[in-house]
């Protein structure tokens, strides 16, 4: 059997229905809990990574994230995906919730970290991500609009995820 998730109701609470990814089809209604971090550093810098060769929307950059599995709660998927694909290890009370996006067949809840850790320390365990680079916000709307982004992060959630997190430039 594959990953399983809890499935939730438009308002975002459990259903008590469980999907597993790549074989339910989730009805109208229905949704999942998927989850994506920024990863800032003192500067106000982004922490992305370079998806692998096999992945989906191959070699494309990203800020990392996943979904929830069963009976996990949006911030414990969050570390998990971080330290799965980066081995960054953070603890609960160091993530910050940032926003939640509601899609056709999800949420999406973003979760903002800081650390100034040097981006060629960062590991990739699971081999989804390549490389990882700090960057500029401008930086990464430059690489949105020449095709090499995939993200949805936007200068308005760095604007906010800054003053969340603190950082001063």
């Amino acid at each position: 059997m594959g990953e399983l998730w809890d499935i939730y109701d438009e308002n975002k609470n459990k259903t008590g229905k469980i999907a597993e990814r790549g074989v339910t089809k989730l009805q109208p209604g229905e949704y999942h809990i998927a989850i994506e971090a920024m990863i800032l550093n003192s500067k106000g810098q982004i922490l992305i990574s370079q998806r692998a060769a096999h992945k989906k929307y191959p070699l494309m950059w990203e800020c990392n994230g996943g979904s929830a599995l069963k009976d996990e709660t949006s911030v414990q998927a969050i570390l998990r995906e971080m330290e799965e694909e980066l081995g960054l290890v953070f603890r609960e009370e160091e993530a910050v919730f940032l926003r939640t996006h509601k899609g056709d067949v999800y949420f999406k809840d973003y979760w903002l970290f800081r650390t100034d850790i040097p981006a060629e320390l960062v590991t990739f365990p699971d081999g989804e991500a390549i490389a990882a680079k700090w960057v500029t916000i401008d930086e990464m709307m430059e690489m949105q609009e020449k095709g090499e982004w995939i993200g949805s992060i936007t200068r308005e959630d760095h604007k906010v995820a800054m003053e969340k997190l603190g950082i001063s430039i």
